[in-house]
């Protein structure tokens, strides 16, 4: 008798745990020779609620881990990746994330966005250092400025470099205390799902991030209005970009978003920067007297 390989079920990662889609919608995806694969969550804004009330209940943890603490966490999350490559390799092949290159573009993403978790993870106990400050005042005063995470950021990703980009815009965030919902590439949403798997089993708490698949023309109206995201980060093409900037001046958040109409180097140094540190953190500013 023939036996049936048991399929894995793709399950997006929200709150530490594998969920379904809350209305229980799939889109199909198939494999790089155009074959059926799996069938992947098709998210819904209850489903972004939902991630983004877990986010919030991680956030205060998180934020109070030290540093040094933070730091080696996403070093370890660099070191679950590299011990499943191979794992990662066959979910950026399905849906057809091919490179010019072949196996060896592939080889390259996953490499470079294990040295970008660890590049991050080594400014975790050093970026204060550099963006806080001591101020001269004329008075007398002890003036100095501290950074703060902000909160819970939005992050869309975009359909280049599935796990690159996704990886360049998360890390970043987490590294200063904030937590994160994401939206994974809609074209090739599987390597998000096997990073869940990877997440679930690093030293990272559950909540601090939340990957979902789905549309954007669903999910980007919410990501713009939701009182509690702080900030939304990501690429975006010019009408996804005007509906995030309008909820956005609404509820006053950040807002860094990238166009999807310019080509973006994501193995470029560029694209890792003390920067993206420094764009979601809030600068807190004390005067302390000083003598008689």
């Amino acid at each position: 008798m023939t036996r049936l390989p048991v399929t894995k079920t793709p399950k997006c990662y929200v709150g530490g745990a594998f969920i379904r889609s809350e209305s229980g919608r799939v889109f199909p995806l198939n494999d790089a020779t155009g074959a059926f694969f799996a069938n992947i969550p098709q998210c819904t804004r209850k489903d972004l609620r939902n991630a983004i009330e877990a986010a919030a209940k991680a956030g205060p943890g998180w934020a109070k881990r030290t540093p040094y603490n933070r730091g080696q966490i996403i070093y370890r999350l660099a070191e679950m990746i590299e011990a499943r490559k191979a794992d990662m390799a066959d979910a950026l092949r399905v849906g057809g994330a091919l490179r010019p290159d072949g196996k060896r573009g592939i080889e390259r993403e996953i490499t470079a966005a294990i040295d970008r978790l660890i590049y991050y993870a080594g400014w975790a106990d050093k970026y204060e250092q550099v963006l806080g400050n001591v101020n001269p005042v004329a008075s007398p005063h002890f003036n100095f400025t501290v950074t703060e995470p902000m909160g819970i950021v939005g992050v869309v990703a975009p359909d280049e470099s599935p796990l690159l980009a996704l990886v360049s815009l998360i890390a970043p965030i987490i590294t200063s205390g904030n937590t994160v919902v994401a939206l994974a590439s809609t074209t090739q949403p599987y390597a998000s799902i096997v990073l869940g798997e990877m997440l679930a089993t690093s030293d990272l708490p559950g909540g601090v991030v939340n990957l979902l698949t789905g549309f954007r023309k669903e999910m980007v109206p919410t990501f713009a209005t939701h009182t509690h995201l702080r900030a939304l980060a990501g690429v975006a093409n010019a009408d996804d970009r005007k509906t995030l900037k309008l909820g956005a001046a609404e509820s006053v958040k950040r807002v860094k978003l990238q166009k999807a109409e310019e080509p973006i180097d994501w193995f470029s140094d560029r694209a890792q920067s003390l920067y993206e540190l420094r764009d979601f953190v809030e600068f807190k500013t004390t005067w302390h007297p000083i003598g008689a």
